[in-house]
């Protein structure tokens, strides 16, 4: 019994180290931001209030935004992979209401080619395909009032309200003070309202892929700065993802049928199965995944380990979501 106590402390500190080191930012004289490219309606709020993604260490392409696509490999099966040479934003509105009103959630999702494996420091979320997804919520003046981001796993979310956002709708327990999301800090609350053109900067920690920072800069000073090359992303539908093209036809970017349903293809993660799926009582926990309808897909977008608030911390039914987490919209 002592033994195995032992292991499972010894277990839980390592997942712990995984959840929480920090890489270190390589140093760059130019820093790399992606930024969103939908000239069709450029005057919408999809452009407006899409996020800007700083990322580091673009040497390596696994820090690179791509897009997914589809191959045959060598041994004549399918398979999907991210193409860091073809940056893509994937875009989808929908509205959801309250007691207090209708909101309108403008989401933004991104892929990378992978979280690379590493033992030192040790890397609980090494494998392919992963991403990050960015909700501005919006009131019925269009204003946003909250921001919130995930990895495309479900793991290591956070709200941050935004200064339209008045504090009788804040958390019982909000403290005016940094976010500690696993061992990244983020700001308590984000600014839109003292520039004329805000753009809601997203600074992602290289290799990881992990949210490390959120801010508000002026779109057109970010644009004349020498420290930054600016690379132009589409901005696509994220129905897309379920029609990539292959070899004359199409194929999705998830699992429609089996035990993975509704799982990005090939983004099975070893290590958060091997010593998080005993707690979350999730063989795939880790692993990324749609963010849909789970009538289609019976695959809740979960923000919480505990399998008795799968269902309260699905991103997907916003309202509740909210509640779940102590939110008074």
């Amino acid at each position: 019994m002592k033994k195995l106590v032992k292991i499972s402390i010894i277990f839980l500190a390592i997942t712990a180290s995984g959840c929480a080191h920090h890489w270190s930012l390589p140093p760059e004289k130019v820093h790399t931001v992606y930024t969103a490219n939908y000239k069709e309606k450029e005057d919408s709020l999809l452009s407006k209030y899409a996020p800007v993604f700083l990322t580091y260490d673009y040497r390596n392409d696994y820090n690179r935004i791509g897009s997914p696509a589809a191959r045959i490999n060598s041994e004549g099966s399918e398979q999907i992979y991210v193409d860091p040479e073809k940056p893509a934003i994937y875009y989808m509105e929908k509205e959801f209401s309250t007691e207090k009103g209708k909101y309108t959630n403008l989401v933004y999702r991104v892929h990378f080619p992978k979280v690379p494996f590493s033992i030192i420091p040790f890397n609980l979320t090494s494998g392919s395909n992963v991403g990050i997804i960015v909700v501005i919520t919006l009131d019925e003046d269009d204003r946003p009032l909250l921001v919130t981001s995930a990895n495309t796993c479900g793991c290591y979310m956070a709200i941050v309200p935004t200064t339209y956002l008045p504090p009788d709708a804040w958390p019982e327990d909000w403290k005016e003070e940094p976010l500690d999301v696993y061992g990244e800090e983020l700001p308590w609350i984000v600014n839109y309202g003292e520039m004329r053109n805000p753009k809601l900067l997203v600074h992602v920690r290289p290799s990881v892929h992990r949210v490390m920072d959120l801010e508000i800069v002026d779109a057109e000073s970010l644009s004349r700065s020498q420290g930054f090359r600016s690379i132009q992303a589409p901005l696509e539908p994220t129905d897309d993802l379920e029609s990539i093209p292959l070899n004359g036809g199409t194929t999705s970017f998830y699992y429609n049928y089996g035990p993975q349903k509704g799982h990005v293809k090939g983004s099975m993660k070893f290590w958060e199965t091997l010593l998080l799926s005993w707690i979350s009582w999730d063989f795939f926990v880790g692993a990324d995944k749609v963010y849909g309808d789970n009538e289609k897909y019976d695959n809740p977008f979960y923000t919480s380990l505990k399998p008795w608030n799968r269902t309260d911390s699905d991103m997907w039914n916003f309202a509740r979501f909210l509640e779940f987490w102590g939110w008074r919209l």
